[in-house]
């Protein structure tokens, strides 16, 4: 029998764990699988984009990883079961439920826009985590004309990069950001100020130290009582994980998160790996790395080099897992990328301006190659799985 890898999401880590596990695994002594409840890679990088009208070449995933091993298959996880016994998750589609046994399960399943808590968020307000959400922005942007309101509720990355997308492509709309803090209070002060130049020219209201209590079909409440009228209302509060990981059983934070350890392995589940904006990690600054593009490919990194040790016997590597900056884009043309050190505190440097918009578009541009050539990178010798971890079977030794 050959040992059962299936990667469950499609996303920056999902696409390549799954494409760096087939470059470095022996296809007569693993099967691989990838499940997706969509049949594209979706570049979520560039959401906010998409929400404006602009489109991107669509990345079949059945067609990525055609010919390279891996099995993909287009359906919706609603059930993960790690009970020794049965090692299964439950999936549904068109065709109806069905269960995919596994010997080794990788779960990175990402994250949605958290609106927990808040009322209203769920029946008035557009989000960009995902390729519904932003084209339901889309739409209704669409349907606004000259004049009419647009509020961002959040003042981090996400909600940065879509106020200012959409005054960039919309300057007749009335753009406001509203956050409950400092907007950029953790960019250096140059960079601050370039987010606030670069705010003020597309004609971006700001609304500072204002906390949202709920949300109307055309207004914004706050916990004081004001209110602001918002023709659309999008909402970029922060992300959660699915629910999915702590219903299994799995031990997870309070968030939902699944606790791993720096092999990014499941401390209550061994043959579980956690990769992506769905696992609770260390970082080398001691504390937790956070949701973003950069961690998947930490995470992801770090999960295939154990699993492979783990299976073959080779010698398990030892990545750092580092966080090096954060990436804004501030429209087509302009940017912020700042440097930030172990701490996670910014550093005195930071790339502004054109260089930084270019910068961010390479980014853009890098991860969708990579997306699209999964198996892509050096020759990799193909490893055989270990009598080790093969219970009764004959030893096979790594070629």
């Amino acid at each position: 029998m050959k040992h059962r890898i299936v990667v469950l999401g499609a996303g920056y880590a999902g696409v390549g764990a799954a494409g760096s596990l087939a470059r470095r695994l022996h296809p007569d002594d693993f099967e691989i699988t990838l499940v997706n409840a969509e049949p594209d890679f979706v570049q979520r990088l560039r959401l906010h984009q998409l929400a404006v009208g602009r489109e991107f070449k669509p990345l079949p995933l059945a067609e990525i990883f055609q010919g390279t091993g891996v099995r993909f298959r287009w359906t919706r996880v609603t059930a993960v079961d790690p009970d020794p016994d049965r090692r299964t998750v439950a999936v549904t589609d068109r065709d109806g439920e069905d269960a995919l046994a596994y010997d080794t399960l990788v779960y990175a399943l990402g994250s949605t826009t958290d609106g927990q808590g808040f009322p209203g968020v769920a029946e008035h307000t557009f989000h960009i985590a995902s390729r519904p959400g932003a084209l339901r922005l889309r739409e209704r942007l669409r349907d606004l004309a000259a004049g009419r309101s647009v509020v961002v509720v959040g003042g981090g990355l996400t909600g940065i990069e879509a106020a200012t997308e959409i005054a960039e492509a919309r300057p007749e709309l009335n753009v406001t950001i509203t956050t409950r803090g400092e907007l950029g209070d953790w960019l250096s002060p140059k960079a601050r100020q370039h987010l606030r130049n670069a705010l003020r020219h597309l004609g971006v209201a700001v609304r500072e130290h204002v906390a949202v209590a709920r949300v109307e079909a055309r207004r914004v409440i706050d916990v004081d009582g004001s209110a602001l009228e918002s023709d659309a209302t999008v909402w970029a509060g922060g992300f959660a994980v699915h629910p999915i990981a702590a219903a299994s059983g799995l031990e997870v934070t309070e968030t939902g998160k699944i606790i791993a350890d720096r092999s990014m392995r499941s401390v209550s589940h061994p043959e579980v790996y956690a990769i992506g904006d769905s696992v609770h990690v260390i970082g080398d600054n001691g504390t937790p790395l956070p949701m973003s593009c950069a961690s998947a490919g930490f995470t992801r990194i770090q999960a295939v080099g154990a699993i492979v040790a783990r299976l073959t016997g080779v010698k398990a590597p030892e990545p750092k897992l580092p966080y090096l900056g954060n990436n804004i884009g501030l429209g087509n043309r302009d940017g912020v990328f700042q440097a930030v050190g172990a701490d996670l505190r910014p550093k005195p440097w930071s790339l502004r301006g054109r260089p930084a918009a270019r910068f961010k578009a390479f980014v853009n541009w890098g991860t969708a190659w990579n997306a699209a050539h999964p198996t892509a990178g050096l020759p990799t010798r193909k490893r055989r799985l270990a009598a080790a971890t093969a219970g009764s079977r004959v030893q096979v030794a790594a070629e």
